[in-house]
C-alpha cells in the first residue's frame, strides 16, 4: 500500500513539473522576436485611421518618446521618423 501511494506521489510531482516546464517554454514562443514594423504599428494604434500616429493615439514607450521621435515637430510620427527613432532600452531579464 506504501509502495503504491509513493509511486503516484512521485508521478504527481514529475507531472506537475512537466506541466510548468512546457507551461514556461510556451509563454516564452509567445515574445515578439522582432521590433513591431510602421505598417504593424498603424494597424495596431492609428484609431481613427487617419493613416498617421498621433500622441493622442501610440501607447508604451512611443508615447514616452514621442518628442524625440516626431523630429519635425507636427504632432505626427511618419515611417522615416519611426526608422530613425532611438531604440528603447530593453528590461534586463532577471538570472535564474
Amino acid at each position: 500500500m506504501r509502495r503504491s501511494s509513493f509511486k503516484t506521489g512521485l508521478f504527481t510531482v514529475a507531472f506537475v513539473c512537466f506541466v510548468i516546464g512546457f507551461s514556461n517554454a510556451q509563454s516564452k514562443e509567445e515574445r515578439p522576436q522582432e521590433p513591431p514594423t510602421y505598417a504593424k504599428l498603424l494597424e495596431k494604434m492609428d484609431t481613427n485611421e487617419d493613416g498617421k500616429l498621433s500622441k493622442e493615439e501610440v501607447k508604451g514607450p512611443l508615447k514616452d518618446m514621442f518628442t524625440d521621435i516626431d523630429t519635425n515637430e507636427n504632432g505626427f510620427i511618419s515611417e522615416e521618423e519611426f526608422k530613425k527613432a532611438p531604440k528603447p532600452k530593453r528590461r534586463k531579464r532577471p538570472s535564474n
